[in-house]
């Protein structure tokens, strides 16, 4: 039977699973193993046959939740097996499959946290510039800590352990983390310059932005090389937008 066409693939509904935090989970259509909605990326199928990312998971009619990484989904399309799985999920082999779909997604899920945490400075609850950061952190006002891909480790260490201040977490290790975006990209996304150090005073907002960015580092492993950057390397903030 095909799904109905807002009724995604491995959807609560035709699954019968639920998960107690998510309140749903999705089946995966290349392993057939079901996790959490929040931490899989949906490919969505237009009336055409199109098969596109959907990094936000929120577009409209039938789509197909895949739980592997970029390498994997390589090898899947190159062997057939995506096509095969989604033939069978479908019941249709009308399906137009970019050559490019692992790069289409990944580009879907950087574009999705660059918005998200746009969208986190506009509304007022990001912390940009390390001396505003390391402050905030101090007084136990920091829910979530961020360093640019090529941050330096003396900068992000000494965030680090003012927000274990902060959280009367001393001795517990206890780090920002370390994004899968680099300066240059961090500074575009948020009209600033040399943006190095980022953090959310908000639980919520920091929960908005772990969503996006689990799917992103899920589908590209373990996480991209840390760029190291000299000690005396200075994030400054400007005083006025770029």
């Amino acid at each position: 039977m095909r799904n109905p066409p807002n009724d995604p693939l491995g959807s609560p509904e035709s699954q019968g699973a639920a998960s107690p935090e998510t309140g749903s989970e999705r089946r995966c259509v290349l392993t057939g193993n079901s996790s959490a909605r929040d931490i899989l990326v949906r490919l969505a199928v237009s009336p055409d046959g199109d098969v596109l990312p959907d990094a936000l998971a929120k577009a409209p009619g039938r789509g197909a939740w895949i739980s592997v990484n970029r390498t994997a989904l390589v090898e899947a399309q190159s062997n057939g097996k995506l096509r095969g799985a989604l033939a069978r999920a479908f019941k249709t082999g009308q399906l137009n499959i970019p050559d490019d779909l692992a790069d289409r997604t990944e580009a879907a899920l950087r574009r999705a946290l660059r918005d998200r945490l746009g969208l986190e400075l506009r509304a007022g609850r990001l912390i940009l510039g390390s001396d505003k950061i390391a402050a905030a952190a101090r007084m136990g006002g920091v829910a979530a800590l961020y360093h640019a891909r090529d941050s330096s480790m003396d900068g992000a260490h000494k965030l680090d352990k003012a927000w274990r201040v902060g959280l009367d977490e001393e001795g517990s290790g206890r780090t920002g983390e370390r994004l899968p975006l680099d300066r240059d990209a961090l500074s575009v996304a948020l009209g600033r310059e040399n943006v190095v150090h980022l953090a959310l005073a908000d639980a919520q907002s920091a929960h908005r932005v772990a969503l996006v960015l689990g799917r992103l580092q899920s589908f590209i492993g373990a996480g991209d090389a840390v760029v190291e950057r000299p000690a005396g390397d200075v994030d400054r903030m400007p005083s006025a937008p770029a």
